[in-house]
């Protein structure tokens, strides 16, 4: 009888946490038509008939689990009260995950392993952490109590209690003090495409100032180089030059114009 009344006091944690968590709960008639409802009770069964070590049955009811909500949980996954899985298709949580009381996971995260290691191989989520949409939380870590992982972020290292984390691969970036709800920040958020055009302007400004000193060492050199020649010695270069040319023509005989002219062929 026992077993019985835990049973509902573990499914009334798992609907309250629906109305807690998700404001277009508004009647327990909708409540019950949740996939992640059905996803966790059906692991519940699954879960007590794998610590009894029932054979096939548990991963049977897992895989129609599976096919019915989209959600996949190993029955051999250990889950506290108050668990919601908001909306839930794409959800994945591996065979040795631990999950604490009123945890929440968005849809299409995973918690799940980075190997084929064996022993205890995927995350442990303590209590009232929250798991963003389509975070992957992977290897033997810890996510703590009341941290946040946000959307997308993949995490691969310990997530300190009452901290956020995001980004790939996740890093903190803010700490919340769990009794007056306080949010500080330990750093701006990751800004790739601000980087990325400071980085392309400051590249620009280099290669203008660059440009502008090789055309005024042009210009420089330009001058120096093709001066003008003085007038003086302009006039004296062209009087040797018709000096020669006269020298020339006077050498040249009547038969050597003749040739010239073409009468003599």
């Amino acid at each position: 009888m026992s077993f019985v009344r835990n049973c509902i006091s573990v499914l009334c944690d798992d609907v309250r946490a629906i109305f807690r968590n998700d404001p277009a709960a508004r009647n327990l008639a909708e409540v019950l038509l949740y996939p992640g409802l059905h996803a966790i009770v059906l692991h519940r069964l699954s879960h007590y008939l794998w610590r009894r070590k029932v054979p096939f049955v548990p991963r049977l009811i897992s895989q129609v689990a599976r096919f019915l909500t989209g959600i996949e949980i190993h029955p051999g996954a250990t889950i506290g009260c108050g668990f919601f899985i908001d909306h839930g298709m794409g959800v994945v949580i591996g065979e040795t995950t631990i999950i604490g009381n009123r945890v929440t996971l968005y849809q299409g995260v995973t918690l799940g392993g980075t190997g084929k290691q064996r022993g205890k191989r995927h995350p442990t989520v303590e209590d009232d952490a929250v798991i963003g949409v389509g975070a992957s939380v992977l290897g033997d870590i810890t996510v703590g109590q009341g941290a946040r992982v946000g959307g997308g972020a993949v995490v691969v290292k310990d997530v300190p209690p009452y901290s956020t984390a995001v980004g790939v691969p996740a890093r903190i970036v803010a700490w919340r003090n769990p009794h007056t709800g306080e949010t500080r920040r330990l750093e701006h958020l990751p800004d790739p495409e601000g980087t990325l055009l400071r980085s392309l302007h400051d590249r620009v400004m280099q290669l203008e100032e660059r440009l502008a000193e090789l055309e005024e060492e042009t210009e420089l050199h330009h001058r120096m180089e093709h001066h003008h020649q003085p007038p003086l010695l302009h006039d004296k270069m062209w009087a040797v030059l018709d000096d020669i040319e006269q020298v020339e023509w006077n050498g040249i005989t009547d038969r050597d114009e003749e040739f010239i002219h073409g009468t003599g062929i």
